[in-house]
């Protein structure tokens, strides 16, 4: 499959991963009707993040593998899945993905008489923060440890999903799954970024501290991944499939 080809692939892939996830957290966590709490929380926006991963991977994980994340390029590069010569590439497409993605959810939400982008505390647009832009007001240590432990395990059970060894066609449902169990955990602390891309779109509309707090949310992620791929390749990985039949 050609290189342009994949890219495409990967921009529509974390587009949507952004409008499903981050337009769910937007449009759907909190809603009122007559004073009744009709919004998903926490669990639906989790759940969200997990299918935009699990639909896309049937989508297009034959296509370009369905990364969706920088910091998945990284780890399966880190892990010897990925040449290095296509980081940039794939980097850049999930990137303008992510940044169409939460132009469309800024669209939509401006569409409210009562919008408006308070960036002073909280998270508009889905962002991710720390501090003063954590949801629990966890600090930025805590913040650093969640998304970089988080990230590893992500990038864990990527890696042993996809292996040759694991079961077959399963992968997108034990990665849409881990995404959501990370949701579940992190999203108090940090509102969940485990992807710089998914941190950058909403960021760059929201500005301010939030855009100033997106050093953390590129750096914590790509330690984790790389960290999993070392791990990972150095202690579990297979040389080839002979290798293994002849254990």
């Amino acid at each position: 499959m050609p290189l342009v080809k994949r890219c495409a692939a990967e921009f529509f892939g974390t587009l949507w991963l952004v409008l499903g996830g981050c337009g769910s957290a937007v449009f759907a966590a909190k809603f009122l009707v007559d004073e009744t709490q009709l919004g998903l929380g926490f669990l639906g926006v989790s759940l969200a993040f997990g299918l935009t991963v699990l639909t896309m991977a049937y989508a297009i994980g034959h296509i370009s593998g369905c990364h969706l994340n920088p910091a998945v390029s990284f780890g399966l590069w880190s892990g010897g899945r990925f040449p290095s010569s296509e980081l940039l590439p794939y980097i850049t497409a999930q990137v303008v993905g992510a940044i169409v993605g939460a132009g469309i959810i800024y669209l939509i939400a401006s569409g409210q008489p009562d919008f408006m982008i308070d960036n002073s505390s909280g998270n508009p647009l889905a962002t991710n923060g720390f501090g003063a832009h954590s949801p629990g007001g966890y600090s930025l240590f805590a913040a650093l440890i969640t998304e970089v432990v988080m990230t590893f395990f992500f990038l864990m059970i990527i890696l042993g999903a996809t292996d040759f060894r694991a079961p077959a066609g399963l992968a997108p449902i034990a990665i849409g799954m881990a995404l959501t169990l990370i949701h579940l955990i992190s999203i108090p602390v940090t509102n969940t970024s485990v992807n710089p891309a998914r941190s950058t779109g909403p960021a760059l509309f929201v500005g301010g501290p939030l855009l100033a707090q997106l050093w953390l949310f590129w750096v914590a992620p790509i330690v984790g991944a790389l960290l999993a791929g070392w791990v990972y390749s150095t202690f579990f990985e297979a040389e080839s499939p002979q290798d293994t039949a002849a254990e």
